[in-house]
C-alpha cells in the first residue's frame, strides 16, 4: 500500500476541510486505543479525517482507491477493550464519524429513529427527550458514550427487549469501497416508506454483510425503538455459591423460552459485580494474584451480592410484570439460599425517578457511571466465546477460562455471562492491567491469545475479537480447511479489488495482503 503523500493530504483537505484532517502524533493520539501501551505505535493511523456527510465519505474512499491508501473506519471509537479506534494496518487513514452525529428522523408512530454513525446513545436519548415524546426509549449498553450504529455493527450487547439477538438496526445506507452508495432492503426503492420497518427486501438480505465486515461503510441506519411500558421493574437475583451457576443458567433459559425474562440479562461473578457496587472495589485494589475461593465466598456472603448475580428487568403492563415477578421468584427459589431483590416497580410517568446505574441502564437512560469508578490508568482486554445456553456448557467453559486465567496468568477471574437469546450466551472474560506498564499490557494480550487458542481447541469461538488477535480468532473457524474464510475473502476481492477498506478486520484480508504474506 502507498503511504499518505502530501498530494493526497491536500486533496483530502479539499474534500473535508482543513479543520477536519489531523496529521501530527499529538493530534491523533486521542484517536488511538487508550488501553494499548502508548509507547507502542504498532496500530497507529497516518491521519484522521472527519466527514460530515455521505458524499464526503464517498469522495474519501475514491481518493483512497486512487492512491491505494488503506482506510479504517471508526464511529465513536469507544470500543476500548477490543482496540478502540486504532486501525489493523499501521499507517491507515482513519475515518472518524464523530462529526456525522445527526439524528435524522424520529418516527413516533412506528417507533424508530434514523441516525448517522457518530450518534451516541446520549445523543439519541437526548433527541428523544427533546422531541417531547415521553413514550419512546432505546435499548442501550452499559456506557452512553459509544455509537449506536458502531456498537450494533460490532454485535455489541444492549439490555432492553430489542437487545435480544442484536435486533435493533433496520435499513442501512452504505458507501461501498469504490465510493458507490447503496441502500439496503426496501431502501433500494427510492423514497420507499418501509425502508426502516422491514428487515428484508427482495432477493438476498444484504444488511448482515456489513456487520463486523469490511465490505462497506454504513453512513446511516434505522434503529428500532420501544414504547415505554406501563410498568418497569429492575431486578437483582443472587446465586450464593459458585457451584450453583449451572442451575442458575438452566433456570434463566427456561424463563427466557417462556417469555418471562426478555432482553439480555447479565449474569456476573463477584469481582465483576464489584464495579457496580463501588464500595467493594477496594476489596481487590492492590491485591497480589487472584483472590482465593475462600476470600470470594466470604465477600459474597458478607455483602449479600452472591458468587454470581443476575441483573435483569421486567417491562409491560402492571399485572403482567407482577405475574412474571412471581414466576421468577418461584423458579429462582430452587437455588438454595438465593434472593430476588425487587426494590420498586416504576410506572411510565416515574422514569425520571430512576437513580442507580442498574435502574437506569435497563430503562434506556445512558450514563458513564461504570467508568467513573475505575481509575483512568486501568485498561482491560476481552475474551468472549459463544456457548449454548445450558448449565453444563456454560459451566464447562467458565471453568476452563477460570483455570487458565488464575493458574497460568495469575490474575483474577472476571466474568459475565450474557444470554443474548433464548438458546445461547456470550461468556465475556475481562483481563485488567495498568496501561502505563508495558509488561502488564503485553501479559494481558498474551493471556487473551492463550484463551483464544485453548478454548478454541474445545470448539468455541469468539463473537468479536481484539484488534491484535483478530487473525487468531478467525483461525478457529477452520471447518473444511477454512471454507468460511475463503468464501468471505472472495466477496472481499469482488467488492474491494484494491483492498483499501479496513484490511484485516476480523481476519478478512484482501488478496494484496494475502499475496504479500505468502
Amino acid at each position: 500500500m502507498t503511504p499518505l503523500t502530501p498530494e493526497a493530504v491536500r486533496r483530502l483537505t479539499e474534500v473535508v476541510g482543513a479543520d477536519a484532517v489531523l496529521l501530527t502524533d499529538a493530534e491523533r493520539d486521542t484517536y488511538r486505543d487508550p488501553y494499548w501501551f502508548q509507547g507502542d505505535r504498532t496500530y497507529d493511523s497516518s491521519a484522521v479525517v472527519f466527514p460530515t456527510r455521505t458524499e464526503q465519505v464517498r469522495d474519501v474512499l475514491r481518493l483512497a482507491n486512487e492512491y491505494r491508501i488503506p482506510v479504517w473506519t471508526s464511529s465513536q471509537g469507544r470500543n476500548n477493550g477490543y482496540g478502540g479506534p486504532s486501525p489493523r494496518v499501521r499507517g491507515s487513514l482513519l475515518i472518524s464519524f464523530r462529526r456525522m452525529n445527526r439524528v435524522l428522523e424520529i418516527n413516533r408512530e412506528l417507533a424508530y429513529a434514523v441516525v448517522e454513525p457518530g450518534v451516541r446513545w446520549f445523543d439519541l436519548y437526548e433527541a428523544l427527550e427533546a422531541s417531547g415524546n415521553g413514550d419512546l426509549w432505546c435499548s442501550i449498553p452499559d456506557l452512553g458514550w459509544g455509537s449506536v450504529i458502531g456498537n450494533s455493527l460490532d454485535n455489541g450487547v444492549t439490555y432492553g427487549p430489542n437487545g435480544s439477538d442484536f435486533q435493533k438496526l433496520c435499513g442501512m445506507e452504505v458507501v461501498l469501497a469504490d465510493g458507490e452508495i447503496l441502500r439496503t432492503g426496501m431502501g433500494a426503492i427510492p423514497d420507499n416508506p418501509a425502508w426502516h420497518v422491514y428487515q428484508r427486501g427482495l432477493g438476498p438480505v444484504l444488511d448482515p454483510l456489513f456487520i463486523q465486515s469490511n465490505y462497506g461503510v454504513v453512513t446511516r441506519a434505522g434503529v428500532w425503538l420501544q414504547r415505554r411500558p406501563e410498568a418497569y421493574a429492575p431486578l437483582y437475583l443472587t446465586v450464593p455459591r459458585d457451584d450453583q451457576l449451572a442451575q442458575a443458567v438452566d433456570i434463566i433459559r427456561e424463563l427466557r423460552l417462556d417469555g418471562v425474562i426478555r432482553g439480555v440479562p447479565n449474569l456476573q461473578n463477584t469481582i465483576t459485580m464489584a464495579a457496580q457496587f463501588p464500595e467493594l472495589l477496594g476489596e481487590f485494589a492492590g491485591a497480589e494474584g487472584p483472590a482465593s475461593e475462600e476470600t470470594l465466598d466470604a465477600l459474597a456472603t458478607r455483602t449479600g451480592i452472591g458468587r454470581w448475580g443476575l441483573r435483569t428487568a421486567l417491562w409491560g403492563d402492571g399485572p403482567v410484570v407482577e405475574h412474571h415477578l412471581r414466576r421468577i421468584r418461584a423458579a429462582w427459589s430452587a437455588i438454595e439460599g438465593s434472593r430476588v431483590d425487587h426494590h420498586r416497580t416504576f410506572l411510565r410517568h416515574e422514569w425520571g425517578e430512576l437513580t442507580t446505574f442498574m435502574e437506569k441502564v435497563q430503562a434506556g437512560v445512558p450514563s458513564m457511571d461504570l467508568m467513573e469508578v475505575i481509575p483512568d490508568f486501568v485498561g482491560h482486554i476481552g475474551f468472549s466465546p459463544v456457548v449454548p445456553l445450558t448449565g453444563g456448557e456454560v459451566r464447562k467453559v467458565v471453568d476452563v477460562i477460570h483455570r487458565l486465567v488464575t493458574d497460568r496468568a495469575g490474575t483474577n477471574f472476571v466474568c459475565a455471562v450474557f444470554p443474548i437469546n433464548d438458546r445461547s450466551a456470550i461468556v465475556v472474560s475481562s483481563i485488567s492491567f495498568d496501561t502505563r506498564d508495558e509488561k502488564q499490557v503485553s501479559a494481558a494480550v498474551n493471556t487473551a491469545k492463550m484463551l483464544v487458542r485453548e478454548v478454541g481447541a474445545l470448539g468455541y469461538g469468539e463473537y468479536r475479537a481484539h484488534l491484535d488477535f483478530m487473525d487468531l480468532a478467525a483461525d478457529q473457524y477452520s471447518f473444511n480447511d477454512h471454507a468460511y474464510r475463503r468464501f468471505v475473502e472472495r466477496i472481499k476481492d469482488a467488492v474491494d479489488p484494491n483492498g483499501i477498506l479496513s484490511p484485516g478486520r476480523h481476519g478478512v484480508w484482501p488478496s494484496l495482503y494475502r499475496k504479500a504474506d505468502s
